[in-house]
C-alpha cells in the first residue's frame, strides 16, 4: 500500500492521497506521515498491533480484514471507544471467517454501516471482462472451484473453498454425512482436551468425548494473551457449570521446556500445580505426519455445531500458501489465524484413542439432574446404595 503505483498516472498512490505540500515530515521506513495540522497517518501490519496499544488513534482502517489478525481489533477497540474514534473494515471474502462475522454484525448493530458491492454494481469491469475472468479461472482451477473463486473475488461470495485448503474436503464430507450438527456433551462419558499453547499467539483447545468408537467434539475455545491460571479456571468453570468430568488433557511436546509468564516453571509444571486433571505430552511428529493423522481421524468425528462452529471454520480455512512465482503450493501450511485451532486438532488426532475406562455410570438423582438416566435400573440403583453403606461403615467417603 505504501509503494503502490497508480497505473493511470504513474504516481505513488500515497503521494496522490497526501500531497507533500500538506506534510510536515515523511518517514519511509516507519511508513508514517506527519502533517502540518498535527495529525499523522501510519501503515501498520495487523500482526504488529501491539505497537499501537497505548496510542490514541482517531480512526483505524482495516484493509483486507479477512486476512488480518482479528485480535488487532479486539485490543484496539477500547482506545476508539474511549476517545470517540471510528473504524472501517474493507475486504474480499476468504470463507466464513471473522470478516463474515463482522459483516453480519454491521448489518444489524446500531451505529454501524454495511455495504456489499459486486463487480457489476461498481462498474469497474465490463461484462466481457468478467466473463473472460470466469473462463480463465475455470481453465486454471476447474469448473466448480474456478466459478467459486470468481464469485468470491467479484461477487462478494463467502462460500468459495479456500485455495490450498488442507482439510476443507474432510469437513465437507462430515457435513454431507450428517456428522456436524446436534451432538452435545454426554455426562456419562469423560471429557478429553487437546491444546495448542501460545502467549503472543493464540491458545486453542478442543474438548471431545469418545463414545462407541466415535470422537464427539463437544466444545472449542481460542483466546490470546492469557496465562495458565486463566485456562485452569476455565476448565474448573466448565466442570462446575456444564458437568465436564475430565480424564486427560493433551498438550504439545514443547510444553515441557517452554514457560508461559510464570517465573521459570514450564507450562507442564504450571498445569500440574493447578490440579485440574492429568496433563499428558503429545508424541512428537512433524507437521505433515500430523496433517495425515488428522485426515485419518476426521471420519471418526462428530462435531456439535453450536459450540464448535468457529473452530470448524478455522479447520476449513487451514491451507497451504500459494507461491505465485513457482506456481506451486508451499509444503508447510500458512501461519495465520486458522493455524492455532488446526494445530490443536493435529495434536488431538495424535493422541485420541478408544479409552480403556468404561463409561461413567451415573446415579439416578444425578442422572435426572443432568437430563439422562441411561444405564440406570433398579438393580444398579440397589448396588449403588449398598456400596455406599459399605463405604460409610469402613469410614470412607
Amino acid at each position: 500500500m505504501w509503494d503502490a503505483i497508480n497505473p493511470h498516472t504513474g504516481l505513488r498512490r500515497i503521494d496522490e492521497a497526501f500531497p507533500h505540500e500538506i506534510r510536515k515530515s515523511t518517514k519511509e521506513q516507519e511508513m508514517i506521515i506527519h502533517f502540518h495540522c498535527g495529525s499523522t497517518f501510519q501503515l501498520v501490519g495487523s500482526d504488529n498491533f501491539n505497537s499501537l496499544v497505548g496510542s490514541p488513534p482517531a480512526g483505524l482502517v482495516f484493509s483486507e480484514y479477512a486476512l488480518s489478525n482479528p485480535s488487532a481489533w479486539s485490543y484496539l477497540r477500547p482506545i476508539l471507544l474511549e476517545n470517540g474514534g471510528w473504524a472501517a473494515f474493507n475486504s474480499t471474502p476468504r470463507g466464513k471467517n471473522h470478516f463474515k462475522s463482522i459483516c453480519e454484525l454491521a448489518e444489524t448493530e446500531p451505529g454501524w454501516f454495511y455495504s456489499a458491492l459486486t463487480a457489476t454494481q461498481t462498474g469497474v469491469f465490463t461484462d466481457e471482462q468478467l466473463q473472460s475472468e470466469l473462463r480463465q479461472m475455470q481453465s486454471e482451477h476447474g469448473d466448480d472451484f474456478g466459478r467459486a473463486l470468481w464469485l468470491q473475488e467479484y461477487f462478494v461470495s463467502f462460500d468459495a473453498a479456500i485455495m490450498g485448503s488442507i482439510w476443507g474436503d474432510c469437513v465437507a464430507k462430515l457435513e454431507m454425512a450428517g456428522r456436524i450438527g446436534d451432538f452435545p456433551f454426554d455426562p456419562r462419558y469423560y471429557v478429553y482436551t487437546a491444546w495448542d499453547l501460545g502467549y503472543d499467539d493464540a491458545t486453542a483447545i478442543w474438548f471431545y468425548q469418545v463414545i462407541n468408537g466415535d470422537l464427539v467434539v463437544i466444545d472449542h475455545h481460542e483466546s490470546n494473551h492469557k496465562d495458565i491460571p486463566f485456562y485452569a479456571q476455565m476448565l474448573r468453570d466448565k466442570s462446575k457449570n456444564l458437568g465436564y468430568k475430565y480424564d486427560k488433557h493433551w498438550i504439545p511436546h514443547d510444553a515441557r521446556p517452554r514457560t508461559l509468564a510464570a517465573g521459570g516453571k514450564s507450562m507442564l509444571q504450571q498445569f500440574q500445580n493447578e490440579k485440574v486433571g492429568q496433563f499428558c505430552i503429545v508424541k512428537r511428529l512433524d507437521t505433515q505426519e500430523g496433517i495425515q493423522a488428522a485426515r485419518k481421524t476426521f471420519p471418526y468425528c462428530k462435531f456439535n455445531l453450536q459450540t464448535t462452529e468457529d473452530g470448524l471454520e478455522k479447520l476449513r480455512s487451514y491451507h497451504h500458501q500459494w507461491d505465485d512465482e513457482k506456481k506451486v503450493f508451499s509444503v508447510a501450511p500458512e501461519h495465520d489465524s486458522s493455524s492455532h485451532s488446526a494445530d490443536a486438532f493435529r495434536y488431538l488426532s495424535l493422541s485420541w484413542q478408544i479409552p480403556a475406562k468404561t463409561p461413567e455410570k451415573i446415579g439416578l438423582i444425578e442422572g435426572l439432574q443432568k437430563g439422562s438416566i441411561q444405564n440406570i435400573n433398579f438393580g444398579a440403583l440397589k448396588n449403588q446404595y449398598f456400596a455406599k453403606l459399605r463405604r460409610q461403615r469402613a469410614g470412607l467417603n
